[in-house]
């Protein structure tokens, strides 16, 4: 969201598990819509999220291991979701990789580092993104291993 806010400036949406959004149902005022996972309802969620992308003005966050993880996960597989989503945008769609890492180093407090890069795939498979994304998640970590021997 706050990338949103600052950088992109477009109506948020973010998908999530559909058990998850029952339980913290606020987030439904916040862009949240759901999914739920091995029902045929996943499809018309997928289709969805294309529509949203469709129109330029709207971002979707997607968490596209299906489910939030840990910050410590060294590397995401993808679903298959990704894929449908991608090749069923009408027109052109930005596809911005994020990794956000927190960290102490010495200090009381943590700080939170945020890195984005834009994506542009020659095609939509989910094992080429899926590659790219662990690759760009790998380099931000090692960018934040050294900011923390300085």
């Amino acid at each position: 969201m706050y990338v949103n806010v600052k950088l992109l400036k477009k109506r948020f949406h973010f998908m999530m598990l559909e058990e998850q959004l029952k339980r913290f149902s606020f987030f439904i005022n916040t862009g949240g819509y759901s999914i739920k996972t091995g029902a045929r309802s996943v499809i018309e969620s997928l289709n969805y999220t294309a529509e949203l992308l469709s129109d330029n003005r709207n971002m979707v966050l997607l968490f596209p291991q299906g489910k939030i993880t840990s910050i410590y996960d060294q590397t995401l597989t993808f679903e298959k979701g990704v894929e449908h989503i991608l090749n069923k945008v009408e027109g052109k769609v930005q596809i911005i990789f994020m990794a956000n890492l927190v960290d102490y180093f010495s200090e009381e407090k943590p700080s939170l580092f945020i890195y984005l890069r834009e994506y542009n795939p020659v095609e939509y498979k989910t094992e080429m993104i899926q590659e790219d994304y662990n690759r760009f998640y790998s380099e931000c970590i090692s960018v934040n291993i050294k900011k923390s021997d300085n």
